[in-house]
């Protein structure tokens, strides 16, 4: 499976100290539908914890998936910011997430070489 993050997701992630070790076991328990909310549109929201504390008072992550093939954070957010998307976000992550996923995967490896996209650390 593919796992990438978004240029502007990955530094959001490491102004918060979110290291990939953490979104590995989001993309975990998003396989295993496990702290996720699914928003239709292959667009999921997912509890990512803060370092140091536990999913609850941490941060949620939207994630472009499709089960064993690619996912995508795209963007995150402290719990104590917002409590979720509004409709126009909403309305703006389905569309994104209907051209990325016509992306072949190795047209995300030229875009990673570009800087466009940032594999996530094993």
């Amino acid at each position: 499976m593919l796992i990438l993050k978004t240029k502007w997701f990955n530094k959001w992630a490491k102004k918060n100290a979110i290291t990939d070790k953490a979104l590995n076991k989001t993309i975990e328990n998003l396989s295993n539908n496990l702290g996720t909310i699914d928003l239709g549109g292959s667009i999921y929201k997912i509890r990512t914890p803060k370092l140091g504390r536990g999913k609850s008072g941490g941060f949620r992550t939207i994630v472009v998936f499709r089960k064993s093939d690619i996912a995508v954070f795209v963007y995150g957010f402290a719990k104590t910011d917002k409590d979720n998307l509004d409709k126009e976000e909403l309305k703006y992550f389905k569309k994104l997430a209907k051209n990325l996923l016509k992306i072949e995967n190795k047209k995300f490896i030229e875009l990673e070489k570009q800087g466009s996209f940032i594999s996530l650390k094993v």
